[in-house]
């Protein structure tokens, strides 16, 4: 299974967040940081606010700031909810499987998904960030200039 690319960032900004310590980065210093597009980083941003795991703030002295809700969420929360709950294949699609009534598969890939994000759900941000990820973010997350 391969993760979309805004659950990849939203799981890589919580993560930069829970290490900001007192900064408030902004969503643009953060996409600069990841090297990542400004527009896709904001609406990944903006859904995560709206999760409830960042607040954002405009203005001057304003940022980005991770929440207790977001420092104890658990991965496999954010996960299924960047991916959606939709099965790994599309056995309704366009063009309908001719097995589908009788196929097995999606039953079993339906299961290791579910085995997947069960994997993920005591994880927490917290946890992904413990020593030595922390202080490698850290590192990564500074500019010639000083911290993003």
């Amino acid at each position: 299974m391969r993760l979309l690319r805004s659950t990849d960032l939203a799981l890589r900004v919580l993560m930069r967040l829970a290490v900001a310590g007192e900064s408030t980065p902004t969503t643009r210093d953060v996409a600069v940081g990841m090297d990542v597009p400004y527009t896709h980083l904001a609406k990944v941003v903006a859904e995560l606010q709206h999760m409830g795991l960042l607040a954002a703030r405009r203005g001057r002295g304003g940022g980005l700031t991770l929440t207790e809700r977001g420092r104890t969420a658990s991965v496999g929360a954010v996960v299924r909810a960047f991916e959606g709950d939709g099965d790994v294949v599309d056995c309704e699609g366009p063009t309908p499987c001719p097995l589908n009534s009788a196929c097995r598969l999606r039953g079993a890939l339906r299961r290791a998904q579910e085995a997947f994000f069960a994997s993920l759900d005591p994880i927490t941000v917290t946890d992904i960030v413990a020593e030595p990820t922390g202080a490698l973010l850290l590192g990564i997350s500074r500019g010639p200039s000083g911290p993003a």
